[in-house]
């Protein structure tokens, strides 16, 4: 009993963390035009994540040109997302370190872990294939409810047919069912 007591309070207390560094990346990023202008931009992007593949260090050049292009929603929607989940691995990096976590507690952890870095590249995969199929940009959330594709529109603007293109590399790249995928153009 004392056990599951125990167990409930890391649970919530990892909860709670994960929703405070989530909350601080959104108050960080509320005026992206600061990070500009500072000259943080550039610099998270270049050392925002360690790269596990050539793909992700092409797709860190990628966003860094787009960055200094003037076309920054993409590199700031990408820039946000990498620090959220910078955020939570540290929180889970924590509790996987603290000498009173239980091994379930641990393993929950390093499972989770994982799985951020699964969606990490997943979602530079899918950004990559989109840009492959013409699209000009394309930013991808990869969650276990949802997959959210935010997309440059093509000149011509974007139909059905675009759609289904997106859809289609969303459904095979991960797996998810057309319902979970929403595609929304940038404006």
């Amino acid at each position: 009993m004392a056990t599951g007591k125990k167990r409930g309070l890391v649970y919530g207390v990892i909860g709670v963390m994960l929703c405070a560094a989530i909350y601080l990346n959104w108050s960080y990023v509320q005026s992206p035009e600061e990070l500009l202008v500072a000259g943080q931009a550039d610099a998270e992007l270049s050392g925002a994540s360690v790269m596990q593949s050539g793909s992700e260090e092409e797709t860190a050049a990628e966003e860094q040109a787009t960055v200094t292009s003037g076309s920054d929603y993409f590199a700031q929607s990408r820039l946000a997302r990498e620090q959220a989940r910078d955020e939570a691995i540290s929180i889970l990096q924590t509790s996987l370190q603290d000498e009173k976590a239980d091994e379930k507690t641990k393993e929950d952890a390093a499972g989770q872990i994982s799985q951020l870095a699964d969606d990490s590249v997943t979602e530079a995969r899918v950004e990559s294939l989109i840009k492959a199929k013409g699209y000009a940009d394309a930013v991808v959330f990869v969650s276990a409810e949802a997959v959210n594709v935010i997309i440059q529109p093509p000149e011509a603007g974007f139909q059905a047919e675009d759609a289904a293109v997106v859809r289609d590399i969303v459904m095979s790249e991960t797996g998810a069912s057309a319902d979970q995928i929403k595609i929304v153009e940038a404006s």
